[in-house]
């Protein structure tokens, strides 16, 4: 039984990969760069990319299951369809896919409507698939958490309506639990869909109060302005994508991104454990920086 993982290189992709040897799995990690490869001892490195087929095509040799991982990129949904008709081709059923909560709601978001496309394709494809939606990742704070620091102002348009943030830990556990269990089915599974979301629902406010308990001194919420939120990224990213993080802002401001009734416990279940809190991710983060200075 041996597990693919995509994207193995990122956050998440490491948390999935930690967890699944941490319960025994055989576990192959697919790599543009192997220099990078710093994975635990017993992981498989094979170097390939999801634009090539060759080097899929030999990843995807013996595989029982593909935790399929796209990072946002202008050939994101292209990646995806490539990656899972070579996955067909080579005999592999059991998939668990990496979407995002109300991909079928923000639709004029890019990387949001790539996602819900390959949601459909893995379903009109029967595959035995685990559809998993997260949240707003708490690790994004990482990039705003020297703004934080040296200016005092929480500067993400969040709005008043709310995200359930999620740590990437508790995305990899709940991934690794999913791909164990399909991948050790005799056969197709039904497909599933799992809303990966934190134990609080917060507005840009509440962040801001959180920093604020967490250093002991004020930080302000810096307001909704999603146009400005497109300029400052756009010094630091290209403008797609700026341009796509403030169509995702301004669905923050209109939508949320609120929890199912239901999600919480569902998986407080599936961890055994309580969910990671935002105000402890934000405490870790923050004292790593201390420590950095």
């Amino acid at each position: 039984m041996t597990i693919l993982v995509t994207g193995a290189t990122g956050t998440i992709g490491r948390h999935v990969i930690d967890q699944l040897v941490q319960r025994g799995a055989s576990v192959r990690a697919l790599v543009r760069d192997p220099s990078r490869a710093d994975f635990p001892a017993g992981v498989a490195v094979v170097q390939g990319d999801l634009m090539e087929p060759a080097g899929l095509r030999a990843a995807f040799a013996g595989v029982s299951a593909l935790f399929l991982l796209n990072a946002v990129t202008p050939d994101e949904f292209t990646q995806a369809l490539i990656a899972l008709n070579l996955a067909r081709e080579a005999g592999v059923q059991h998939i668990v896919y990496l979407s995002v909560i109300h991909s079928d709601r923000y639709v004029n978001v890019p990387h949001f409507a790539g996602k819900f496309g390959v949601e459909r394709m893995l379903e009109q494809m029967d595959f035995s698939a685990t559809i998993l939606r997260p949240a707003y990742f708490m690790n994004n704070e990482l990039t705003i958490r020297d703004a934080v620091l040296a200016h005092g102002v929480y500067p993400m348009p969040l709005g008043a309506k709310g995200l359930a943030m999620v740590d990437p830990r508790d995305i990899g556990e709940v991934a690794a639990i999913e791909l164990i269990r399909r991948a050790g089915a005799t056969g197709p599974l039904a497909l599933e869909r799992i809303n990966l979301v934190g134990p609080d629902t917060l507005t840009g406010a509440d962040a801001a109060a959180i920093w604020s308990g967490v250093l002991g001194r004020p930080v302000a919420y810096g307001g909704d302005d999603t146009a400005g939120f497109e300029r400052n990224l756009r010094n630091v990213m290209p403008a797609w994508m700026a341009y796509d993080m403030r169509l995702m802002a301004e669905r923050f401001q209109s939508d949320g991104m609120l929890p199912e009734a239901g999600d919480v416990a569902r998986l407080t279940a599936m961890l055994g454990r309580p969910l990671y809190a935002y105000r402890e991710y934000v405490a870790s983060i923050a004292g790593q920086a201390a420590v950095s200075i």
